[in-house]
């Protein structure tokens, strides 16, 4: 029997990937499958309920890797075209919907969403199979089924960014923060001693934005979850190299992964 509760990393890489393109580092070209990382997005399913979080370039890929055949709600962490651009697939997800497709997020990147994908939120929408968007502006803890999904405000450089607790009965209490450089005192306390932690892991160097590893680490140990996931990952992180330093309940994710 499957388990009640699952996330599976639909892509754990940074806004390029990887490989990065024109590159021939030791990463770009590593045998190691769990180097090939497509952007960053996780898919949850909590019973009969499916949700994806971020809808980026890649979906398509991912969706089919996965065998993915439905989506119930999309969950946007904020409007980077990183995590966003992969839109239209949403397409395959509502051809056997007759409601439209809730979309949560918060109102920059909703007001993002419907100006890269003006046709979607058209009133004009009226063909069968398009992309049916419901835009739901955060606004406290979302609930489907028996699953909680409380957004959490982060720090990313300068655009609205959340990162997602997940809840679900008998199941460990689940944080996602893909893209995250600092976490404010009113999210830490939300998320401290969370049974898993899904983090920011960009590279081994300081980043205007995103936390490098030094910083994930850092913001683990203050966290104090259980168990914590690296996400986010960069080609300046191999991802045996990386794993071979870090204790043994912090890990490197990888693309295909299943908690």
């Amino acid at each position: 029997m499957p388990a009640d509760f699952e996330i599976t990393f639909l892509g754990t890489g940074t806004s390029v990937g990887v490989p990065v393109i024109g590159c021939d580092c030791s990463v770009c070209t590593s045998s190691d499958p769990r180097n090939t990382r497509s952007r960053s997005s996780i898919h949850v399913r909590a019973g009969d309920t499916h949700l994806l979080v971020d809808s980026g370039p890649d979906l398509r890929e991912q969706a089919l890797r996965e065998k993915l055949t439905r989506i119930d709600a999309v969950l946007y962490t904020h409007g980077h075209v990183d995590h966003v651009a992969g839109f239209d697939e949403l397409r395959a997800f509502c051809w056997r919907r007759e409601t439209p497709l809730p979309m949560h997020g918060n109102a920059e990147t909703l007001r993002i969403l419907r100006t890269m994908f003006g046709w979607a939120f058209s009133e004009k929408n009226t063909y069968r199979g398009y992309v049916k968007p419901a835009a739901i502006e955060f606004d406290g803890t979302i609930h489907y089924g028996d699953l909680k999904v409380t957004p959490l405000p982060v720090t990313h450089g300068s655009v609205d960014t959340h990162g997602f607790l997940f809840e679900h009965p008998g199941s460990p209490p689940t944080a996602y923060f893909p893209d995250v450089k600092s976490i404010p005192k009113s999210t830490l306390d939300r998320i401290h001693q969370v049974d898993v932690l899904i983090i920011d892991s960009l590279r081994p160097a300081a980043h205007p934005t995103h936390m490098s590893v030094t910083e994930a680490l850092a913001a683990i140990d203050r966290i104090d979850p259980g168990k914590a996931w690296l996400t986010h990952l960069g080609h300046e992180n191999d991802h045996r190299t990386l794993e071979a330093t870090l204790p043994p309940t912090i890990r490197v994710a990888y693309d295909g992964l299943r908690l």
